[in-house]
């Protein structure tokens, strides 16, 4: 069997080696090639996106024959056929719906669509979830609970490996960690059609790799992406009716780790920014660490290594123990979070802020309740002084630093006259040893019209920059606040002037004469 199994890998990647590169030329010779033609493409060549047939007609053929060399060199132990029947003809159809995506670029959800029917043929077959035991128990679950469970991990991962498929050799090189992993849990569970079947696809997608590293001469393309993620599904789902549970479920997804990380990661971050999911844009892993200045070539080495990590990770889980499994957890979640926080995501700093946010929502309570009493102490106000008073009282309570008030007196209505005011119309306050001068700090002018709509000066208030968010509702001082405040400063006003007649206006003429 041994001999069997290197001899499958073998031809499986010679195989791939030659049909690649007479896909490659094939594809060239007629002008079979991709031109990059969107801001999210990284290559600078129009370079064919076929890669992915040499793939499966190696992985094909390498099958076939080492199934006949199986029937006579070893006629006693003959491979069950049954797994491969199932898995092979919705592996077929995803092939053919990735090579026509491939020449005429298809939407998601037709894409979704022959995944999903792929789904059901797989279940139909019986591949299928009949439990989630770590979240659910022993519960066995009913067909029409199983049926679009494993539709959507069939869905989930055949796209997480056609959406890292970024950069020269990215995601044949993960799917190819991935694949040994599985490879490994089937030998051990002595699924042995499987173990072949991941080496006829590791040595196909090995083989490939020679033609699309970088500087890549042909991608892998919807074709072959599409029909990699869909055999690992599939293949996963068999050993899941194999193996005992914590193999069953851990290891699959831990071995996926890189691509269901991206797929997570995009989704999560278009939901936050209010985008639409299926939209293509330049924030993918691969992104973000080549915005960080390394090469094509050191990125893909980079996340090779961490699906190597993955995937070493869950080769633990082959001997399952309480600590392996929070192990494994632990060094997964440590590792994920310091790496989501280095790549400098927008959407997950929000996310970090909001929540800062909220462990200090008692503070912003305490600043809130600051302005809403002085709102209502305004409203009362009667001069100058106490106005100052209840100004002075509200800003020290809260994040803000000194403020400034312009106060203006205008006459409050026709006949109006303002006397000499017995206040000053200008007050200006900061906090003790807060800052020196009122030049280092940010502002915010605010306009006081008053509910007559009467222009009643102005309030300005600075805050030092600091690296600490400000702990206020702005809108407080934006809506209800600067009206009270100019109202207050108009009625402080009108106890500093005195009625005069104004003798332009005709209709007053006969009061004056009687």
């Amino acid at each position: 069997m041994t001999f069997l199994f290197f001899g499958t890998f073998a031809f499986a990647l010679l195989l791939s080696f030659i049909f690649t590169k007479l896909v490659r030329d094939f594809a060239n010779a007629r002008g079979w090639v991709a031109a990059p033609g969107q801001a999210r493409h990284l290559h600078e060549h129009a370079l064919p996106r076929l890669g992915g047939i040499a793939i499966f007609c190696a992985f094909l053929l390498a099958t076939g024959v080492a199934l006949l060399a199986g029937k006579f060199l070893m006629p006693g132990e003959g491979l069950a056929l049954r797994p491969l029947l199932t898995i092979l003809p919705p592996a077929i159809l995803i092939f053919l719906l990735g090579v026509y995506d491939d020449v005429r670029p298809v939407g998601p959800y037709v894409k979704f669509l022959v995944q999903a029917i792929a789904g059901a043929m797989l279940f139909a077959g019986g591949l299928r979830i009949l439990d989630l035991p770590v979240l659910f128990g022993t519960h066995v679950f009913s067909w029409y609970t199983g049926l679009p469970l494993t539709i959507i991990w069939v869905m989930a991962i055949t796209n997480a490996f056609n959406l890292i498929d970024g950069l020269d050799g990215l995601a044949a090189g993960s799917a190819l960690f991935s694949t040994l992993v599985v490879f490994v849990v089937a030998i051990l569970g002595n699924m042995s059609l499987i173990s072949l079947i991941a080496l006829a696809l590791a040595g196909a997608t090995l083989g490939f790799l020679r033609y699309n590293f970088n500087p890549a001469t042909i991608f892998l393309g919807d074709c072959g992406s599409l029909f990699i993620g869909f055999m690992l599904s599939a293949m996963a789902l068999y050993g899941a009716q194999k193996a005992p549970t914590i193999i069953a479920v851990a290891i699959p997804v831990v071995s996926f780790g890189l691509p269901i990380l991206e797929t997570s990661l995009s989704v999560v971050r278009r939901f936050i920014s209010g985008r639409p999911v299926f939209t293509a844009d330049r924030e993918h892993i691969h992104h973000k660490l080549l915005q960080r200045g390394m090469s094509h070539r050191h990125v893909v080495i980079v996340l090779y290594g961490v699906s190597a990590i993955f995937a070493l990770l869950s080769l633990f889980l082959l001997w399952p123990t309480g600590s392996t499994l929070g192990l494994v957890l632990a060094v997964l979640g440590t590792g994920i979070w310091i790496g989501v926080q280095h790549l400098g995501y927008l959407e997950f700093g929000e996310i970090r802020r909001v929540a800062q946010r909220t462990i200090e929502q008692r503070h912003i309570f305490v600043n809130n309740l600051a302005i809403r009493r002085a709102t209502e102490e305004l409203k009362v106000a009667r001069d100058f002084q106490q106005v100052s008073r209840i100004l002075t009282a509200a800003f020290d309570a809260n994040d803000f630093d000194a403020f400034e008030l312009r106060a203006e007196f205008p006459s409050a209505a026709r006949g109006f006259h303002l006397v000499e005011p017995r206040h000053p119309a200008h007050l200006r306050w900061k906090k003790a040893a807060s800052f020196k001068d009122f030049g280092s700090t940010w502002s915010i002018s605010l306009d006081l019209v008053s509910a007559g709509n009467l222009h009643c000066g102005s309030l300005v208030v600075f805050r030092r920059y600091t690296g600490r968010d400000l702990q206020l509702d702005i809108n407080l001082l934006t809506s209800s606040f600067a009206t009270t405040l100019a109202d207050a400063l108009q009625r402080t006003a009108m106890e500093n002037v005195e009625f005069m007649p104004d003798t332009s206006d005709a209709a007053l003429l006969p009061a004056q004469a009687g």
